[in-house]
């Protein structure tokens, strides 16, 4: 279980990474002027399908982050170190 648990993790990070790449690719490619107009219009609707998805990742990470803030994380100084319970 715990296996599946980092493979699915892993999954989760290669497609955010991979997707963040893509997308800084095409933006170089419309910045460059590589792209005749309709494949200008194709890359723009695919960098926007990439931004909602890395943003929605995004979300989900900044939920996680916070659902353990509440429980978990709270012990943190405001200096970085973690106290001693």
């Amino acid at each position: 279980m715990a296996g599946q648990l980092k493979k699915a993790g892993a999954q989760k990070t290669a497609g955010f990474e991979a997707a963040m790449a893509e997308l800084e690719q095409i933006v170089a490619d419309m910045e460059a002027g590589k792209l005749s107009l309709e494949d200008s219009l194709a890359a723009y609707k695919r960098g926007a399908e990439l931004l909602a998805f890395c943003r929605s990742r995004l979300e989900d990470a900044q939920q996680q982050v916070r659902v353990l803030e509440d429980g978990v994380l709270k012990d943190f100084s405001a200096s970085g170190e973690t106290e001693k319970r």
